[in-house]
């Protein structure tokens, strides 16, 4: 039978789209811009966007087809090309897309509603393209992805509690919600790290993107005026006098390596010097703030005043997992005891008074942070506890890692390196160098300045006077693994008196240096020296004591390392020469 002509055409044009998403290159693209608007309206759950997006093509070969995903609760509803800056003509043109169904875990529904676009023409290499893009639909509280895996109901809708209502507008960007659009290949939580390293991939490529997005929220007339809180910067915002629609909130994201987030509410607002906290309850948060403030002497006293204030927003479930994305902070505030509250404005302060390129500085330093905040509470032991959980991530993912030459610190986007080998990599600095020439070094950081990896390093070696070349080569530059102590021996002579001097020998049979303490146990007290031993090296420190030695321990946990059940060693006193 033949087909009538325009049914034919449908289905030929349908071909040629399912056959051009078969050899599809959704990473293709760079999405180096976005300036949308977004329309939230709190009582449906609905989000309507209209805006234009930027794309480069990134990849060695030109391309006529690209992928737009956005969240599977979503429509796509045009999708248009811009005028181009030579073109005769100002109006935009309508292109052909085809819509499908494409499951990745980048979403909290655990799919995504993805566009397969025919572009007006070729992209080449490194050449551009603008998009008019039009969206809409509902974002409701949706945990589909972490149930599938065997989470716990009540675990998964702690964590995936992203959502527009009433009682609760908060969204997260790539990685929980996909309410701009984006491009990736289909990710699963099922695959280990793999999705998170995906996703630390693509924070880094879109370091240098930007996102400008201003707000319409629509209230009813019973309502007080909403704010928008977001992870960028709001430059301005704009009323309309004699109207329950208030637009106006512009997010300015300078880059998108913290994931571009936002929260409405009608906020309470209580503000400090160095944050503000929006609360959407009547009740007490005094503890709460309480943390803040301590938190601010300690991250003033390291890193300076904030350049920015950092934005708390409450989230009503007391059993919400807390989120942090660049200047914001999400999290339950009224039942969040003191400590908790503590570590978690430590965290967010640093990153709002310390700032830089490379995420392993800047999240490295916020993670260090939570330390000195431990150790000022309760001293090295509990600082050290506190790294403990971070030294066995680091040592789980050092094990899975095949690929040659291992993961550089420097261009990780594997979260355990970049924030927690990181921040053993800032303890393990403070350490070597001390407080004062740390802070110094900090405060003369310039990020605007960091075009160099070597950047920061140098930085360092001017206050210190100190050539840090080995240790930035084996934890920053390159991944050498971790170091493996073990006391190869120790012997003690008696000197004049009750003083006894030990020589100890420390063999690294692991790749990487470290500056590492060593200690004496006596039954009067413990005495500590610090010894450099490089690589596949052994070093000997001399270490005098008042009284007799028993035992001598290399590590006390400050340098991550690949073994520590051989740091002890039982000392032998040698006779003194008749």
């Amino acid at each position: 039978m033949k087909l009538p002509q325009t049914l034919g055409a449908v289905l030929g044009t349908l071909l040629a789209f399912l056959n051009s998403a078969a050899a599809l290159d959704r990473e293709a693209f760079t999405f180096t811009r976005y300036d949308l608007n977004v329309r939230l309206e709190p009582a449906q759950h609905r989000l309507g966007v209209r805006g234009k997006i930027t794309l480069r093509n990134d990849s060695a070969q030109p391309q006529r087809i690209a992928a737009l995903q956005i969240s599977s609760t979503l429509d796509w509803r045009s999708i248009r090309a811009a005028a181009e800056p030579n073109s005769k003509s100002s109006e935009s043109k309508p292109l052909q897309f085809v819509t499908q169904p494409f499951a990745s875990d980048i979403d909290h529904t655990s799919d995504l509603s993805e566009a397969i676009v025919t572009l007006p023409r070729e992209i080449a290499p490194k050449e551009s393209v603008t998009l008019e893009v039009g969206y809409e639909g509902v974002i409701l509280m949706d945990a589909t992805r972490l149930i599938r895996i065997g989470t716990p109901v009540a675990v998964a809708r702690h964590n995936d509690w992203d959502q527009i209502g009433t009682s609760l507008t908060a969204i997260r960007g790539i990685g929980y919600v996909a309410w701009y659009p984006v491009a990736m290949e289909a990710q699963s939580l099922v695959d280990g790290d793999a999705m998170f390293v995906a996703l630390g991939k693509w924070k880094v490529r879109h370091a240098e993107s930007t996102m400008d997005i201003s707000f319409d929220v629509i209230a009813n007339q019973d309502e007080k005026e909403p704010n928008v809180v977001c992870s960028g910067n709001i430059v301005h915002v704009v009323t309309k006098g004699g109207t329950n629609e208030i637009p106006g909130d512009v997010c300015v994201f300078e880059s998108l390596s913290a994931v571009p987030s936002f929260a409405v509410g009608a906020y309470e607002t209580e503000e400090r010097p160095a944050f503000r906290v929006h609360r959407s309850t009547d009740k007490t948060i005094t503890d709460f703030m309480s943390a803040g403030d301590d938190a601010s002497e300690l991250v003033n006293a390291w890193f300076g005043a904030p350049k920015e204030k950092a934005e708390v927003v409450e989230l009503v479930d007391p059993g919400a997992a807390p989120f942090e994305a660049g200047r914001l902070l999400l999290t339950p505030m009224e039942h969040t005891d003191t400590e908790t509250a503590r570590m978690l404005m430590v965290h967010q302060l640093t990153r709002a008074s310390f700032t830089s390129p490379h995420p392993w500085i800047s999240e490295g330093a916020a993670y260090f942070a939570q330390a000195l905040a431990r150790e000022k509470q309760n001293g090295r032991e509990a600082a050290l506890d506190y790294m403990a959980r971070h030294r066995a991530a680091i040592l789980q993912v050092e094990k899975t890692i095949t690929t040659s030459g291992g993961e550089p610190l420097v261009s990780s986007t594997n979260e355990v390196f970049y924030r927690s080998k990181a921040a053993l990599a800032w303890w393990m600095l403070r350490d070597m160098l001390g407080d004062a020439t740390l802070k110094k070094a900090i405060r003369v950081y310039d990020a605007a300045a960091d075009h160099d990896p070597t950047y920061f390093q140098h930085g360092l070696e001017e206050q210190s006077k100190r050539d840090l070349t080995w240790f930035f080569h084996d934890w920053v530059y390159a991944d050498a693994g971790l170091p493996d102590f073990k006391i190869d021996s120790a012997n003690t002579r008696q000197g004049t008196g009750a003083n006894f001097v030990t020589a100890v020998t420390v063999d690294n049979i692991g790749a990487a240096g470290a500056e590492v303490p060593v200690t004496i146990r006596t039954n009067n007290g413990d005495f500590t020296q610090r010894l450099e031993v490089r690589g596949r090296s052994k070093a000997v420190i001399r270490i005098a004591t008042p009284s007799e030695p028993i035992e001598v321990v290399v590590n006390d946990g400050s340098v991550p390392e690949s073994d520590m059940s051989n740091n002890r060693f039982t000392i032998l006193k040698e006779e003194a020469p008749k």
